[in-house]
């Protein structure tokens, strides 16, 4: 059976909302010792207690509001930060989502036995229904954790991906107002937009004249790479750079003539050493191999 705020009497709202008031710091005691609280909150125990405590007055608020099942009650709000951070810190230890799970349902049983005592008659059909209406309220607290920990899970993934994505794009500095990008694996969307700013950015920071995109490392190159490589030319030459494009393979060049792309507008060399050469000797440095031991200077 589903408790809802319509079939939900005024008379049990109250009485759970006054019941969890009167009986917060017994219930705050002896959730503390939970190891959903337990073991979050190492510092003290008044700490977990305290935390104890707010979880206690929004179950109290979405008590009086009748919002039994919703996982949206206003209610929730003032706690939500805090049980994603409890059970991300679970998560981090080692704890399934079906073990913290269970630990949020263990925090119904010694509410339940406190609301027990309440009454006389346990059999009576308002006793039932305040009892119904407490584990309809813990079912709902319990669902609220595994929605948080599973958006905290998520932006957890988005950040490590993210990063991820910017140490597999590193931006070198090879020579004084010469930049690279040596572009390793697969280049989606996600991945180009970071090589892009990131070059952009290595362009300011180094007041680069030249930045080298090096795809000897990247597998294939299709239309929309390819696309890829000419916005990230032009945002460099808006910044005031120009940018060589090197590492195509012979396998990858015939890709690009069959596909029908044009890269006429994008300076092209065969390797990173090549395309060095061509931003020093632009700049007026002659590059010039060392003599072999032993050889005649003449």
């Amino acid at each position: 059976m589903q408790v809802t705020e319509h079939d939900t009497a005024p008379e049990v709202r109250q009485q759970l909302g006054g019941f969890l008031e009167r009986r917060r710091e017994q219930i705050a005691q002896q959730w503390a010792d939970a190891s959903l609280f337990r073991t979050v909150f190492t510092v003290s125990r008044g700490e977990a207690v305290e935390a104890c405590k707010a979880v206690v007055d929004a179950l109290a608020d979405v008590a009086r509001t009748g919002r039994l099942d919703d996982i949206e009650a206003p209610g929730f709000a003032p706690v939500r930060d805090q049980l994603g951070r409890m059970a991300a810190s679970r998560a981090r230890a080692g704890s399934s989502p079906s073990q913290i799970a269970g630990e949020v349902a263990g925090l119904r049983e010694p509410v339940t036995a406190l609301l027990r005592a309440e009454f006389e008659n346990l059999a009576d059909e308002h006793a039932q229904a305040c009892l119904l209406g407490l584990t309809a309220l813990m079912g709902t607290l319990r669902l609220v954790v595994m929605e948080t920990t599973v958006s905290a899970g998520r932006e957890v993934i988005a950040r490590q991906s993210q990063q991820l994505l910017e140490v597999a794009t590193p931006v070198i500095r090879l020579w004084e107002g010469v930049v690279a990008v040596p572009l390793i694996g697969t280049l989606d969307s996600a991945r180009s937009q970071v090589v892009m700013e990131s070059l952009l950015e290595a362009i300011v920071e180094q007041r680069a004249q030249y930045a080298i995109l090096d795809i000897t490392g990247v597998p294939t190159v299709d239309s929309l790479v390819a696309q890829h490589l000419m916005k990230t030319v032009a945002a460099a030459r808006l910044m005031g750079a120009e940018c060589i494009v090197s590492g195509i393979r012979p396998a990858i060049a015939q890709t690009i003539v069959h596909l029908g792309i044009d890269l006429g507008s994008i300076l092209t060399r065969a390797g990173l050493a090549d395309a060095l050469a061509y931003a020093l000797n632009q700049q007026g440095i002659v590059v010039s191999p060392r003599p072999v031991a032993g050889a005649n200077p003449r």
